[in-house]
């Protein structure tokens, strides 16, 4: 059922369900209006946003989950602690890597890591990521080729944040 053919009942526990529903819908209105105030004013957030998939929201997480890019030596680094690369352990001399990602760091940077490539497939067909995706998708499956793809996107977003502090340095 839509909300109008739930308005139209008489049944008092559907119009609080409803009045509940209205105003939680009221109030994630405000919050979203915020968050896209914040990141139009936030000039890292509004140059990740010409990036396909990334949009308000995420570029607002990715910049705060960051934080100061010139704390991380390379793209490799960024991408370690987003947990997006693959897990290696030694032992004996002997270096295993595995087929599972670190997941050490930041969850959040790499959930919405994630999000963004997932966006950035269906929104740009062929661009580098999206062909990447795809053929990594065909030999390891999606979940791994969609992991592959969000750590390229992140050195994407690395080398766009590095160059913008150094152009702010100069500047």
């Amino acid at each position: 059922m839509d909300m109008d053919k739930l308005e139209k009942h008489d049944d008092y526990r559907i119009n609080g369900c409803l009045r509940v529903i209205n105003s939680l819908n009221a109030e994630i209105n405000t919050v979203s209006k915020r968050i896209l105030l914040l990141a139009k004013e936030d000039e890292m957030a509004k140059l990740l946003m010409t990036i396909p998939g990334i949009g308000y929201y995420s570029a607002l997480r990715i910049v705060n989950e960051v934080g100061d890019i010139n704390r991380f030596p390379d793209s490799y680094h960024l991408c370690s602690y987003a947990g997006l690369i693959p897990s290696t352990h030694s032992s004996g001399g002997v270096t295993h890597y595995g087929s599972s990602i670190s997941k050490a760091g930041s969850k959040y940077l790499r959930w919405i890591m994630l999000e963004c490539v997932h966006a950035h497939i269906r929104a740009e067909k062929n661009s580098n990521i999206s062909q990447f995706y795809h053929r990594i998708s065909k030999k390891k499956g999606n979940s791994k080729a969609a992991v592959a793809a969000a750590a390229k996107l992140l050195k994407v977003v690395y080398w766009i944040m590095k160059e913008r502090r150094v152009y702010e340095r100069l500047g």
